[in-house]
């Protein structure tokens, strides 16, 4: 015989689907990972019985069949139910059931909340198996294309565009129709006609485009997901996306938290930092984050939570900047904070009347500072150096985040080497999850369920990383020596009932022993 022969198609065999699972097989874990939860505790919804109908699937069984595709590359609902049927692995995983693409896919709509939960548990697995230093976090965010094409996302330069391309269009066809109606040409007529129709029915569009936009006081507005916005990915490319926070602790690299927002990083650094140190349970860790996180009120949020933060510091921007040299920056002013006073590099104090003023950068950035001035400017010898083109003087503004912004920068200055350290710690998995697994888009619309989704999308790699660093057999012994949140609350309450027994018989048993020798006292009386 010249070939391996194989087994014929007809030949009876006698084997179950656990005889055909390997031992290091990842969907072993993710049976024993999910036979551990409590889906009702994390918020799944429960479907029940009803009276009429068929019985519903298990969300156990569902979920199941979502953290093997997400392991495997597999999201769209109908490509699990076609898997459920062929898929020997999915066939153990579910005991041969086979939901349809609708049911799997409300599964996922239905339990964004949920989803996060078990994300955040999962963390809690990690930090009581000591896979996690909970010491330093790297923080970083990457952008997740909406299910909305930039076509479809207004703001109001582009409506007015619109309008204006329509009114100029709308007037030459209107002078072609006068033209026309002289030559008495129907054909070209009734065409412009058509055209002058359709550009009306146009403008109304983006006259209630426009009306939108300015009831949701948002600067933009999405059409297909109106929660989605267009933000800058890198350089000046825009697209209509999400933007997806996650903290990364440095021992393993394993994500510990993540949420998904529609804005820029500039306001997202105490969201994410604060609820890294909920996940993590810790009393204080060390935050890296690049300059586009740089934002005092931010960074003031976190030193409120005792997060220690070391975020590079963005572009200085000085008051009365125009000709100022080098060695006169604001930075080269020295700040006495006893005394509220600026001294300047030619020994002159700058002192402020005390008045807070606001500037307002944004709709979400707006802050209080103080302005400080010297009347040596006047007679100053290097004036001319110092307030360029300013006439009244250099003035220097210090933000009430100025104290805790300073201190940040220090701590970068000092800790160059840690810093250099953030992007080996969250890079990769960016690069990991959109450019090998092929998630950089979400399918799902809404900022809540977007937030389910890319919580399952990290869960799924904290268990492949997982996978990598303590192997699937010792992973799943891990798993079931481990007392999850949920036990320990419900051992200390069985541990409270049992300890209020014991004394409820401690109380009797002494209250009955009193009796008793109160009644033995009265008979030796009698006696």
């Amino acid at each position: 015989m010249n070939h391996i022969a194989g087994i014929p198609r007809l030949q009876m065999q006698i084997r179950s689907l656990e005889d055909c699972i390997d031992q290091e097989n990842p969907i072993r874990f993710i049976d024993a990972f999910v036979e551990q939860l409590d889906l009702e505790k994390l918020g799944f919804e429960m479907k029940t019985l009803k009276s009429e109908g068929r019985p519903s699937f298990e969300s156990t069984t569902l979920l199941k069949i979502y953290l093997y595709g997400y392991l495997n590359g597999l999201r769209s609902s109908r490509r699990l139910e076609s898997e459920c049927v062929r898929n020997i692995e999915m066939q153990w995983l579910t005991l041969g059931l086979f939901p349809n693409y609708h049911t799997i896919s409300d599964f996922r709509k239905d339990n964004p909340k949920a989803l996060k939960n078990v994300f955040k548990l999962f963390v809690s697995f990690l930090k009581d198996i000591d896979l996690i230093g909970g010491q330093t976090v790297a923080i970083d965010g990457t952008k997740s294309r909406a299910h909305n094409s930039k076509k479809n996302n207004y703001n109001q330069k582009k409506i007015d565009r619109h309008i204006a391309y329509i009114d100029e269009k709308s007037n030459e066809y209107l002078k072609q129709l006068e033209e026309n109606d002289i030559k008495d040409d129907y054909i070209k007529v009734s065409n412009i006609q058509e055209k002058l129709d359709r550009l009306k029915h146009n403008k109304i569009k983006y006259e209630l485009l426009q009306e939108l936009l300015e009831n949701s006081g948002e600067p933009q507005i999405s059409t297909t997901d109106p929660e989605s916005r267009a933000l800058l990915v890198h350089g000046q490319v825009v697209e209509v996306c999400y933007n997806v926070q996650t903290a990364v602790d440095d021992k393993h690299k394993l994500v510990v938290a993540t949420h998904t927002i529609n804005r820029n990083d500039r306001n997202a650094l105490s969201d994410i930092a604060i609820e890294a140190k909920e996940n993590l349970h810790a009393e204080s860790f060390v935050a890296i984050l690049d300059k586009g996180y740089h934002n005092g009120r931010e960074i003031q949020q976190c030193k409120d939570a005792n997060i220690v933060t070391i975020v590079a510091p963005s572009v200085i921007v000085n008051s009365n900047t125009h000709g100022t040299t080098p060695d006169y920056v604001v930075t080269n002013f020295i700040y006495n904070e006893v005394n509220d006073c600026y001294t300047c590099p030619q020994g002159n104090t700058l002192n402020t009347s005390g008045t807070w003023h606001k500037k307002t950068r944004d709709e979400n950035s707006s802050y209080q500072f103080k302005k400080y001035r010297t009347p040596a400017c006047k007679t100053c010898p290097v004036k001319h150096l110092c307030t360029g083109r300013a006439k009244g003087g250099r003035e220097i503004e210090r933000s009430e985040f100025a104290a805790a912004v300073e201190a940040n920068n220090t701590r970068y200055k000092e800790n160059a080497a840690l810093y250099r350290k953030r992007q080996e710690i969250n890079e990769h998995i960016f690069g990991t999850i959109k450019r090998k697994w092929g998630y950089y888009y979400t399918n799902l619309k809404g900022l809540e369920k977007v937030n389910g989704e890319h919580s399952l999308i990290m869960l799924v790699y904290n268990i492949k990383r997982c996978f990598s660093i303590l192997g699937i057999p010792n992973l799943i012994e891990k798993l079931k020596n481990w007392v999850s949140p949920y036990k320990k609350a419900l051992y200390f309450i069985q541990n409270c009932f049992i300890l209020s027994l014991y004394a409820l018989v401690f109380i009797y048993r002494s209250e009955s022993s009193t009796e008793n020798r109160k009644a033995y006292k009265s008979y030796n009386g009698v006696i």
